[in-house]
């Protein structure tokens, strides 16, 4: 089915936007304040500098699919779907300038107003997490006069373009991202991307938003890592193309998503180790590698903010559910859990822990060294049943995946708080008999 698509800004992500729906089939206006940029496409000639846009745009309007216009009226008045594709600039602190994004969204507002059928608007541009729903929503309402949900429909839908393959990377994306508040309302946009492969998610506005931020941030954070590998291994005398081909090839660890699941802090005996082993080397070699060197601070970091959750309960009778660094093990070398166990017990809270793999008498060498200098007095804190160090506690840490969800639900009763710290949802009630608190969720 084709349908009449209206996309407000003719920059990169707009005329990609534009020319693609146009060669999918659909009848598209792309709307600019910049005349220039409106007189290029409306005379079949690309307005950026990009791989098949030539092509597609002088197909588009030669097949009568694809024109341009200044009157944002006009373009709301004669489609059915609205794409916003403005730019969000960086202010000089770093802060998102949005004037562009509630300019559009006062202008397709104002025509709103005015229209009778209904209509779809959707934000393309990338912002962040509540923009769409204290920014975008509020300046149509506002404009139009009408309300969200009831007269029109609002969808955040982020885009995956890189520059060099936008064309390729809009036509077969690594998935599509649909946030609303009501997918019912998305009938349109479905239809729009109906042939394009990969998954669909159907999400919340903010969900949807940050989905956008996380991938860059990931993207970045990969150059930035690869970079840092490559610039020691080159000083090392290490062949880094060797190196990367080993590392790229392991598809269940490296390139995977393991590991890539929020929780608790790493630890153990190699993690902590390697990387304070690198950060040396590069400090002996006279080598900025930030990236490397902010690790381990960010780890401990994140150990902080579990000791502030604890803390912030302002009770004292703590229970401690996994000790080793993780469950199915007995090491605790470089336990987050340990280090945590640590900072409550200095805090003053009466502190219990319960481990099945953790055996005082049957730690040896490296991993006794290591929990009597940390606590040597953990003996104590130890305790075999686990039903028996719950019930004495006012809040229970779910530190590990040592005791199932079932089990943790038999102990529990309303006078507990969890803090859980590797995403145990299923120890929460639906009715919430007792308090929960997730560490980062």
């Amino acid at each position: 089915m084709s349908l009449s698509v209206s996309v407000f800004g003719l920059g990169y992500v707009g005329s990609v936007t534009a020319a693609c729906f146009a060669h999918k089939g659909h009848r598209v206006v792309g709307v600019d304040v910049n005349r220039q940029k409106v007189e290029m496409v409306a005379a079949g000639r690309s307005p950026i500098v990009e791989a098949q846009m030539d092509e597609l745009v002088a197909a588009g309007f030669q097949g009568g699919r694809l024109s341009a216009t200044t009157d944002a009226m006009a373009a709301i008045r004669d489609t059915d779907v609205s794409f916003v594709c403005v730019g969000t600039p960086s202010q000089r602190n770093g802060k998102l300038d949005l004037r562009h994004v509630e300019h559009a969204a006062r202008e397709i507002g104002s025509a709103l107003g005015g229209k009778g059928s209904r209509h779809v608007v959707v934000l393309r541009s990338t912002v962040l997490p509540g923009t769409t729903e204290q920014v975008m929503i509020p300046a149509l309402e506002e404009a139009s006069g009408r309300r969200e949900g009831a007269d029109f429909a609002v969808c955040y839908n982020p885009e995956f373009m890189r520059e060099g393959s936008a064309v390729a990377d809009f036509l077969e994306p690594p998935c599509t991202i649909l946030g609303a508040h009501d997918t019912a309302g998305l009938a349109e946009v479905r239809e729009l991307y109906r042939d394009t492969p990969g998954q669909v998610f159907e999400v919340c506005i903010t969900v949807a938003e940050m989905a956008k931020y996380v991938s860059n941030a990931f993207h970045a954070v990969k150059v930035a890592f690869a970079n840092e590998i490559g610039t020691l291994s080159k000083h090392l005398q290490v062949d880094t193309e060797a190196v990367t081909k080993i590392f790229t090839s392991d598809t269940r660890l490296n390139i995977s998503p393991a590991y890539l699941s929020p929780g608790f802090a790493f630890g153990g005996s190699c993690l902590p180790k390697d990387l304070r082993a690198l950060t040396h080397r590069a400090q002996e070699l006279d080598l900025n590698l930030p990236l490397l060197g902010s690790i381990l601070p960010s780890n401990a970091g994140h150990i902080e903010r579990a000791v502030e959750a604890i803390l912030a309960t302002g009770k004292k009778k703590v229970a401690l559910l996994g000790l080793s660094f993780k469950a199915g093990t007995d090491d605790l070398r470089e336990s987050p859990h340990v280090r945590l166990a640590e900072r409550l017990i200095g805090a003053g809270c009466q502190l219990r822990v319960w481990d099945p793999h953790v055996t005082l008498g049957q730690i040896a060498g490296s991993n006794r060294d290591y929990i009597e200098k940390v606590i040597p007095h953990v003996g104590s804190l130890i305790a075999p049943d686990l039903e028996d160090v719950v019930r004495a506690a006012e809040v229970v840490i779910v530190g590990t995946r040592s005791a199932s969800s079932q089990t943790l639900r038999q102990c529990l009763s309303p006078q507990h708080t969890v803090v859980d710290l590797v995403n145990l949802k299923a120890s929460t009630r639906p009715d919430g008999s007792w308090s929960y608190e997730g560490v980062c969720w």
